[in-house]
């Protein structure tokens, strides 16, 4: 799949790009751990403030009892808040989900003290249904994809996904989505273009990879890293950009790839919303919104949707 995959991205006519799920190796793991607590990046703690908040009401809103399956877990630690609201006597039954083996084995040391955990090396959607096969009978599923990852995904992928997401669960389970908010653009630029260069590692330990699992020969100080805004899609984009005409050779792949002088690889698309958005995108999927929490000191949403 990631050979095939930068293969095809790479090979484009138009623009070159890479899926942006590929930055999440151990490196770019840790990488993106130390993006999270930059002054610049208020997204995590945004996400966090708001999980403080609407932990203790979550219970209310769901049938007991409840197991959590979370997409993207990484090591689950602002989980914790919503697990032990939801503890009723016993551990809740937590399905983390996450291609990341080392993320997964941190949040199983981790969580293990205060929930039942069974993680997922998979997929999100592979690992949901495995989720869903697993938990008890009577149990309603929560499903968390907290932080922004919805916004990685082009508007009608979004679509799609969340429509999967509600053919996963049956009445009465529901999904916990956050979702970055639009604010103003040199405080969003900021925030994908640090100026301690954390966000540049870990946009070109995307080639990194590709060189040590795909045997390749990018040379990384001849890319930098751009983030710019694109108004007509609402999305920031993140990009290397070739500083010289280059040949690379990718032989895992079997695969050479030609870069002129100032071409770019787009390796993530950031799409932020309105908050009204959420609740209309979730209904076309099938979904009911019941609520809606939002953060002020930096603008994001959380909304819990049931199916």
């Amino acid at each position: 799949m990631f050979r095939d995959d930068v293969r095809e991205g790479l090979s484009q006519a138009g623009q070159k790009q890479l899926p942006c799920q590929y930055f999440y190796d151990d490196a770019g793991t840790a990488l993106f751990e130390a993006i999270t607590v930059l002054r610049e990046y208020g997204l995590t703690r945004a996400d966090t403030r708001l999980i403080r908040r609407l932990a203790p009401a979550l219970a209310g809103h769901l049938r007991a009892p409840v197991a959590v399956a979370e997409l993207g877990s990484g090591s689950g630690l602002k989980t914790r808040r919503i697990l032990e609201s939801l503890a009723n006597g016993a551990p809740v039954s937590y399905f983390p989900i996450d291609v990341s083996a080392s993320a997964l084995a941190r949040c199983a040391r981790e969580m293990g003290a205060f929930a039942d955990v069974h993680p997922i090396a998979e997929s999100y959607l592979n690992g949901l249904r495995q989720a869903v096969c697993a938990r008890r009978p009577g149990e309603t599923l929560l499903v968390l994809f907290l932080g922004s990852t919805i916004g990685n995904f082009e508007r009608s992928a979004a679509q799609d996904f969340l429509a999967e997401v509600r053919a996963c669960l049956i009445p009465g389970d529901a999904l916990l989505l956050g979702a970055d908010l639009i604010k103003p653009v040199a405080r969003m630029l900021l925030a994908y273009n640090d100026p301690a260069g954390v966000t540049a590692a870990f946009n070109r330990n995307l080639l990194a990879r590709i060189n040590r699992e795909l045997d390749a020969d990018f040379a990384l100080r001849s890319f930098t890293h751009e983030a710019h805004w694109n108004p007509r899609h609402r999305r920031i984009e993140m990009h290397l950009r070739s500083v010289r005409a280059q040949h690379v050779s990718i032989r895992a792949a079997g695969f050479q790839c030609e870069l002129r002088k100032d071409e770019t690889i787009r390796t993530e698309s950031c799409h932020k919303f309105h908050a009204s958005e959420i609740p209309e995108m979730a209904a076309m999927a099938g979904f009911q919104c019941r609520a809606q929490w939002l953060d002020d000191t930096w603008p994001f949403a959380e909304t819990l949707l049931t199916a």
